[in-house]
């Protein structure tokens, strides 16, 4: 079989299981409706992207066609940042202010218009044949990588913070969502690792490695999907989030033990907290609470009334 057909072969079918995948999610009933859309707007912005590795050859579709096609990449990335947010925190909603993460998109819009969406025939023949030399293209896929590196490091820090409130907020220390989003954000660094050297390898007359390197890169985005699909039919419990108003115990303990206040040191202060901690432990043995593995501190705080 012909490598390009191959290629074609595989972003076809990833296409189709990413867009099963997002159909899924927009009609199944779940909890936190919010995330399902989100991460349903990321796949379907993501199959538009990678349609052009089987529309070219069957579709005449025009240079700014191509070129508002390849921009829409620069939404993807927001998009999953506000899906991690959304399933770490249950609490989370859309606001005016992230219409900003947009800004990117639309800062390379504006600087694509006068050489590419109102080029000439003519013109797009050039731009078509010099595509990658030219300024606004180069301009493009720095902002890209600029703002790929931007949002993996704010995801891992939403995951990380994400991690340390449920382990010290939830009993259950079996945190299937956290395991979820770290495995999932870590292939989609490896995945754009490979899309970047075979942009790298575009620049240079290695056409075998840069062939070999499509393949395996379109191999990968398979996988990825495929395991999208198995996780959701394993597991359809994964999106629990938990309340960004909550805190870190343990960093809050460490913070009021470094600022000594008077009133930790008075006799009758001290005397009410053991009471309250009795009062706690008594209450958690007569309701056998430990035996419920989705309580948290928060909730606990409410049954026995104390802030």
């Amino acid at each position: 079989m012909d490598k390009f057909i191959f290629i074609d072969a595989v972003v076809l079918i990833t296409a189709f299981l990413m867009l099963l995948f997002a159909f899924f999610l927009q009609t199944v009933d779940a909890k936190n409706k919010l995330s399902n859309k989100l991460f349903s707007g990321f796949l379907i912005l993501s199959v538009f992207d990678i349609s052009s590795f089987f529309t070219d050859n069957y579709i005449d579709t025009g240079l700014s066609f191509e070129v508002f096609r390849m921009t829409t990449s620069l939404l993807t990335l927001p998009l999953f940042y506000l899906y991690v947010k959304a399933v770490c925190y249950s609490d989370f909603r859309l606001k005016p202010k992230h219409l900003l993460l947009s800004l990117p998109f639309l800062i390379a819009n504006v600087v694509l218009i006068p050489r590419f969406y109102l080029a000439s025939t003519i013109d797009s023949l050039y731009i078509y044949q010099h595509f990658r030399q030219t300024l606004e293209i180069r301009f493009f896929f720095l902002l890209r990588e600029l703002q790929y590196a931007f949002y993996m490091v704010a995801i891992f820090k939403i995951l990380k913070n994400y991690k340390t409130i449920y382990s010290e907020n939830h009993t259950n220390s079996n945190n299937s969502s956290y395991t979820w989003l770290f495995q999932m954000t870590v292939l989609f660094l490896i995945s754009h690792c490979l899309v970047v050297f075979s942009f790298l390898l575009s620049y240079t007359d290695y056409r075998l490695l840069l062939n070999w390197s499509n393949i395996i890169t379109g191999i990968c985005a398979l996988i990825i999907s495929c395991w999208f699909v198995l996780k959701a039919l394993k597991k359809p419990e994964l999106f629990k989030g938990v309340d960004a108003n909550m805190i870190a115990l343990n960093k809050e303990l460490r913070t009021k033990s470094n600022t000594p206040d008077e009133e930790s040191f008075d006799p009758q202060t001290s005397a009410k907290m053991r009471s309250q901690m009795d009062l706690v432990k008594k209450y958690v043995l007569e309701n056998e609470l430990y035996l419920e593995p989705s309580l948290t501190i928060q909730e606990l705080s409410k049954q026995v009334t104390i802030p």
